[in-house]
């Protein structure tokens, strides 16, 4: 027990070593290029401010990367140390020495999981809030939610609020919809609902449609009309409506749930938000394959020799395991493989892998 502590203490050390290197490196760059997009009009604190925001995500992300790299360097020095050849010489096989480094990265990985992943979540949409603000573009202009979907369109002339109970899968026609125009000073100027609306190039197609025009409401059921076709003006796209939805990483894992389903009872096909939901749940198994594959390479002691060799081998193999494992996704958003092989196949590969290399190795 004393040993597995020993060996996770100097893991823990490496990775928040090698993690907060990462993050100076990261907080630089990404400060460097909010002053190459925004100018110095926003002021020191406002660039800092973007680059912290963005920081978590980015982190985040890298995760997989910090793991092997502090997987190589804890390793690489208790090869150095000759500490890897004391353990072996008192009888400890590796894999019961790479218990305690894969348990503990197991663990950061359900910390990250339940913990910062929220947290990245929040950041990331103030990000996107506060660079679509600065570059004057919108952030998204659909949103879901139990009453339906919500969509936003604007232009010189006024914003207009449109509502749908329902859409059809590739969400471009609208089923029991409302359209509420606003003037550009935010006051009601007409509602508009109908049985269907189907985006065309440059307009809403409306079938079965009732304006009521909002600038006398002492009684505008009065001068309601009804049209059996009606066309509204929109700045919308197909391209823009199908690609606005949130990302799948700036939504909480806790309200990933709640999200598919009202993807699911509004129309939408939910399968990307699947993949990234499952593949975050399995995001533990693949750190902890991250472990092994890094020290499948470099428990060997120093002196046999070619270890830059054995460190660069544990690189490429982590990449090419993280390679197949985006491809992988991109399969399962595309319909190709299902959802539960893509997210799971990846990690559970890798540690077999792993585990194979370290055993040919070491007990080969």
């Amino acid at each position: 027990m004393t040993l597995h502590l020993y060996i996770a203490r100097r893991f823990l050390r490496a990775f928040l070593f090698v993690l907060l290197a990462l993050s100076a490196i990261y907080l630089l760059l990404d400060a460097v290029e909010n002053i190459r997009r925004f100018g110095a009009g926003i002021g020191f604190a406002g660039i800092l401010h973007l680059a912290l925001l963005n920081l978590p995500g980015a982190m985040y992300q890298l995760l997989p990367l910090v793991t092997i790299l502090a997987t190589l360097l804890m390793f690489l020095a208790l090869s150095r140390s000759s500490e890897m050849v004391v353990t072996r010489a008192a009888g400890r096989p590796a894999l019961i020495t790479l218990m305690a480094p894969a348990a503990v990265m197991f663990l950061l990985g359900l910390l990250a999981l339940l913990v910062v992943n929220p947290i990245v979540a929040a950041t990331s949409r103030e990000h996107a809030r506060l660079t679509s603000r600065l570059a004057g573009s919108d952030v998204s202009v659909v949103s879901v939610s139990s009453e339906g979907i919500w969509l936003r369109q604007g232009d010189w002339s006024g914003q207009t609020v449109i509502r749908a109970e329902s859409t059809s899968p590739d969400g471009l026609t609208l089923g029991n919809v409302s359209f509420f125009s606003f003037s550009p000073e935010g006051v009601p100027q007409a509602r508009i609902n109908a049985a269907e609306a189907r985006l065309e190039e440059g307009r809403w197609a409306l079938r079965d449609a009732k304006r009521w025009d909002l600038g006398d409401l002492s009684n505008p059921e009065r001068g309601a009309t009804r049209y059996k076709r009606y066309w509204l003006a929109s700045s919308l796209t197909p391209d823009r409506l199908q690609g606005s939805f949130d990302e799948p990483s700036a939504i909480a894992i806790w309200d990933l749930p709640d999200f598919i389903a009202q993807l699911e009872q509004a129309g939408f096909s939910p399968r990307r938000h699947r993949v990234w939901f499952q593949s975050q749940l399995a995001s533990p198994l693949f750190l902890m394959a991250m472990v092994l594959l890094g020290a499948a390479f470099t428990m060997r002691h120093t002196r046999l020799g070619r270890t830059g060799l054995m460190a660069l081998l544990a690189l490429l193999f982590g990449f090419g395991i993280y390679f197949i494992r985006n491809f992988a996704t991109i399969l399962g958003e595309n319909g190709q493989i299902p959802v539960p092989v893509a997210a799971w196949t990846p990690p559970v590969a890798a540690i077999l892998l792993a585990l194979g290399i370290i055993l040919n190795l070491e007990d080969g």
